[in-house]
């Protein structure tokens, strides 16, 4: 059948009753039930004569067909009906492949990302100003995003070109800087040895000159490898040195490979692991140390100082020298000291004498109660109850004192209410307490001097008083010193005298303390002496006690009371020319003159025979005052007699 034939067929008609719906049935339903085919209504609207028309042609038509194919069999040609057919879907194949194919295409070129995409183009408004017209052609590009973008794409291309060229220019001055460079590298490399060999020959000349500048060369090549807050002190000392205190002496001990080691990198940790498991090998077979041991163990690592050690020599006019040697302990971040005091001439210790200078008592207090007993440090206290370390009291004998003002020269400032592990050495802080610090250091020196002088005479019953202070006493004193020595805190607190001073809380552990004994005839005075560490801006408190006639204290005599009032209260009319290294001396000195206002002032009991045991030497204006009946102990001079105050 021909495709003619085809075209003409009528397909056949589905007809629907047109019924409506009944109930609640679904369109659907009424829809596939309503259609169906009527041969009977289609014969009625076909029309008869087209139909035999239609037929004849379809008959026709197969009787040709039929005629073809007989034909073609009968000449033999049995595959020429097939090759057709395989020739045609052969180009169908082809045609659905080639659309395929372009379809391909299509997508890809569609999904397509050009580089330009990537590139990171100005903005519109920039590349319009800066574009000269003929790249930009504002007539065109403005109303085209294709042409737009190829000459944003041509002003980009342009402008790298130009940076390319700077480039260029740029690599041939490095190379001609890179050149003279290893010139200079060259001349530089040849001047050391002929600089270190001039340097060699004027040693000489920096020692005849005091210019040791070899010398402070190798110093500030060793202060890289101090830690900040021993490098703070350093730098800032050495400063202070030199604007200052030209007799400040600045070093750096200790092994500078040793502080090298600290900041090596660590081994590999494969390494680490291989050793780590030799160890425990090696432990498994010997003894595994005891909990004591191991405590010991982070007992000395916690309290490890740094291997390199900062020493100030500070001179003083006597040409006394205070040796100070710092030390910073790593793990606790704390900065400590030990001191030494040397001398031009050797002294004679007295037994007295014997606490003045020791390195645990000489920077006592050099500021007020900063006794160098404990640890800084707030987060000290945690690391130490980690390695049962009650505390630093008990180390500070070998690892030195961690006064506060040590930290401060260390630029060290450790806040109470937020302890931090991480604090910063700061300059600042070390350059505004150095110069008052360093006075202060002086100061103390030459008052322990002083005191140490003074107290090898006191040891031999003698009160020296320098020409600058005699007026302060009358020609003759009677009353004698007959003893002076050094007592124990323990002892102190245990004399009956003294409680008061006790329970007012001056008798700290930080003072030095020491017992006067003053006779005349049969009465004898015990002066219980308290000597602040910062002696002599702190002046001295006496407790007396005289024996005679009974005991006599500040409790039971007024008198007494009036006498340790002249020492205690009035004492700044005994201090002398400054710095007052006197004032002790003229204290002991007064004790006697006021004993023996005293004695001589006593009345004498009529019924007893024999003259006055202590007749009046001295001259008073009136020998009692008031009903407690006080003594005049004011001495005015240059008239030389005794008043009341």
């Amino acid at each position: 059948m021909s495709s003619e034939s085809s075209k003409k067929r009528k397909p056949k008609v589905i007809r629907s009753d047109g019924t409506p719906t009944e109930g609640k049935r679904n369109r659907s339903d009424t829809e596939q039930e309503g259609r169906y085919y009527s041969e009977e209504a289609e014969v009625d609207l076909r029309d008869p004569g087209r139909d035999y028309e239609l037929y004849k042609y379809t008959c026709q038509e197969l009787q040709r067909l039929m005629a073809e194919i007989q034909d073609l069999k009968s000449k033999g040609s049995k595959d020429v009906a097939k090759q057709k057919v395989d020739a045609y879907h052969l180009q169908l194949q082809n045609l659905l492949y080639e659309v395929m194919h372009l379809q391909k295409e299509i997508t890809k070129c569609l999904e397509f990302k050009s580089k330009h995409e990537e590139i990171d183009l100005v903005s519109l408004e920039e590349f319009y100003s800066e574009a000269p017209p003929n790249i930009s052609k504002a007539e065109i590009t403005m109303g085209d995003p294709h042409q737009q973008t190829l000459a944003r794409l041509d002003w980009e291309l342009e402008q790298r070109k130009r940076l390319a060229e700077k480039y260029r220019e740029c690599l041939s001055n490095k190379e001609k800087i890179l050149k003279e460079i290893e010139v200079k590298k060259e001349y530089l490399s040849s001047l050391q040895p002929r600089l270190n060999s001039i340097m060699q020959a004027s040693l000489p000349v920096q020692e005849y000159l005091f210019m040791p500048f070899d010398q402070a060369h190798k110093q500030y090549e060793t202060a890289r490898h101090l830690p900040p807050p021993l490098y703070v002190l350093f730098v800032q000392a050495t400063a202070y040195g030199q604007a200052c205190d030209k007799t400040l002496s600045v070093a750096i001990e200790g092994s500078v490979d040793e502080a090298k080691a600290l900041f090596k990198p660590p081994e590999d940790s494969q390494d680490d692991e291989s050793d780590s498991d030799a160890e425990e090998e090696q432990t498994t077979k010997r003894r595994r140390p005891t909990l004591g041991v191991q405590l010991d163990d982070k007992r000395k690592e916690m309290l490890k100082r740094h291997p390199l050690s900062v020493l100030l020599d500070l001179k003083c006019k006597d040409n006394s020298v205070l040796h100070l040697t710092f030390f910073y302990l790593m793990n606790l971040n704390i900065m400590t000291v030990k001191a030494k005091v040397t001398t031009a001439m050797e002294l004679i210790t007295p037994i007295s004498a014997g606490d003045l200078l020791s390195p645990d008592s000489v920077l006592s207090c050099l500021y007020p109660g900063d006794h160098g007993k404990k640890t800084p440090n707030p987060a000290n206290q945690y690391q130490f109850d980690k390695v049962g370390i009650l505390t630093l009291r008990d180390y500070v004998l070998e690892l030195g004192h961690p006064y506060l003002w040590v930290q401060k020269l260390g630029g060290l400032h450790f806040p109470k209410e937020q302890p931090q592990h991480t604090v910063m050495a700061d300059h600042s802080q070390s350059a505004s307490h150095m110069e008052t610090t360093m006075k202060l250091l002086k100061t103390r020196v030459q008052s322990r001097l002083a005191l140490h002088k003074q107290f090898a005479s006191l040891e031999h019953g003698i009160v020296p008083v320098t020409s600058e202070c005699q007026y302060l006493f009358p020609a003759k004193v009677v009353s004698r010193l007959v003893k002076w020595m050094i007592m124990a805190h323990e002892d102190y607190m245990e004399l009956h005298f003294t409680k008061d001073i006790v329970e007012a809380g001056l008798a700290g552990d930080t003072n030095l303390y020491y017992l006067a004994l003053i006779e005349r005839g049969t009465a004898k005075l015990q002066a219980a002496v308290v000597l602040n560490p910062g002696y002599s801006s702190i002046p001295p408190v006496f407790r007396l006690c005289l024996n005679w006639k009974g005991e006599k204290t500040n409790s039971n005599d007024d008198n007494i009371r009036a006498m340790e009032s002249e020492v205690n209260v009035c004492y700044r009319e005994l201090c002398g020319p400054r710095p007052s290294h006197q004032l002790l001396t003229n204290q002991l000195q007064r004790l006697c003159v006021l004993l023996d206002v005293y004695l001589e002032t006593e009345s004498h009991d009529d019924s007893v025979e024999g003259p006055k045991e202590f007749p009046q030497e001295k001259m008073c204006l009136r020998l009692f005052r008031g009903p407690s009946r006080m003594k005049p102990f004011k001495y005015n001079h240059p008239q030389g007699f005794f008043s009341h105050r």
